[in-house]
């Protein structure tokens, strides 16, 4: 018998135009600001960000309590529609119940609704446990990214502290 896959599918209403969720996404300043669940940072100088297929999408969470937990995120970009589209894959490496190799689709869609975004997020295969895991880290951060696009332009910068508040 093998081991069932799923896949995480989020649907998330953000109160900002398409174009200002999608730079929050593809500028690195601001996706060093908001990316990871509530016990992580992402220090800026871990960030790049190449929004063209063939680009990349790479960072690295680390713990707020411990330094020591690291969570690279090396992503490739297969499709990249400006303020519409992000689709890509990542290699898992180390990701317990995925055979080192797995390929985990990502796909970000950014839909004009009202007067603002509706996000649609699809990721995976990941196992039942690796799922809720993502589901949870994902939702976390559209919580910081939430409170991001709340913020007035120009204030919206990467921390003083790299990520880590």
């Amino acid at each position: 018998m093998t081991d069932a896959t799923y896949e995480v599918s989020i649907s998330r209403y953000f109160d900002a135009p398409p174009e200002l969720v999608y730079e929050a996404f593809t500028d690195p300043d601001q996706l060093a600001t908001w990316f990871g669940p509530l016990a992580f940072g992402v220090p800026r100088d871990t960030v790049s960000v190449d929004a063209r297929a063939g680009g990349h999408w790479r960072l690295t969470m680390v713990g707020k309590d411990d330094p020591d937990w690291r969570a690279p995120v090396s992503a490739t970009f297969t499709e990249v529609v400006e303020n519409q589209l992000l689709v890509g894959y990542e290699e898992a490496q180390g990701v317990p119940g995925l055979p080192d190799g797995t390929r985990l689709s990502l796909s970000i869609e950014f839909i004009p609704e009202g007067d603002g975004t509706r996000l649609e997020l699809r990721q995976g295969p990941f196992s039942d446990q690796l799922r809720e895991m993502s589901e949870v880290g994902w939702n976390q951060s559209f919580h910081k990214l939430d409170a991001l696009l709340a913020t007035p332009a120009t204030f919206r910068h990467a921390p003083v502290d790299g990520g880590q508040s």
